[in-house]
């Protein structure tokens, strides 16, 4: 189980580097809020990069304190893609930014919330809230308007809403079996394959 395990997760590198490299180089025939896509699988690439490469350069052996960025990170940008993209009040982006900063600051300051797994459980409940919204207005606007990106938040909603469901369970089950650890990772890199895959084929197809 650990070889496939390593196999999915090296094709969903390649895959993610793949997607970033491609929505780089079309970045400049995004419109404006759809830039904000690129922004977001190029700071997952980001994250993904130190995690792998700060143990060999710098010899860290815990890479942990990266996680409150990935989650804050995350957040700030796909809620305030939403936001944009809901044409919500200016004011939800400027709480948004707050909460995010807080959290980093909260965390890093003074270790709070001393367990970050139950920000990430409310984050990801957020953005599948977010782009669940997105999804039901895009429907209901198929026939009028171009959903350029319609792709795209629905592999977000679903990622977000498949990667809670395994976060619980990974975390109610106290003692997984080595081949059931390797199991739910593996179902979490193909969902995160899943997400790279859609985004680089909205990018391929996408035109000025």
């Amino acid at each position: 189980m650990a070889k496939f395990y390593l196999i999915i997760l090296y094709l969903n590198y390649a895959l993610l580097l793949t997607t970033v490299l491609l929505g780089v180089w079309r970045y400049t025939i995004f419109a404006k809020k759809e830039r904000q896509y690129t922004v977001y699988i190029v700071f997952l690439f980001l994250i993904e990069l130190l995690n792998l490469s700060l143990p060999y350069v710098f010899d860290l052996q815990d890479t942990s304190f990266l996680y409150p960025i990935y989650i804050a990170g995350e957040f700030f940008l796909l809620t305030t893609l939403f936001i944009q993209k809901l044409d919500l009040s200016k004011i939800w982006l400027f709480l948004v930014s707050l909460l995010s900063l807080s959290f980093l600051i909260g965390k890093y300051a003074f270790d709070f919330p001393s367990n970050p797994d139950i920000a990430k459980v409310v984050s990801n409940i957020v953005i599948i809230c977010l782009s669940g919204f997105i999804l039901i207005r895009e429907i209901r606007r198929s026939q009028k308007t171009e959903n350029r990106f319609l792709l795209a938040d629905s592999s977000v909603f679903f990622y977000y809403s498949v990667s809670v469901f395994i976060f619980i369970i990974q975390h109610q089950i106290a003692n997984l079996s080595e081949n059931s650890y390797y199991i739910l990772l593996s179902a979490n890199n193909i969902l995160s394959s899943i997400l790279y895959g859609t985004f680089l084929y909205t990018f391929i197809k996408l035109k000025k």
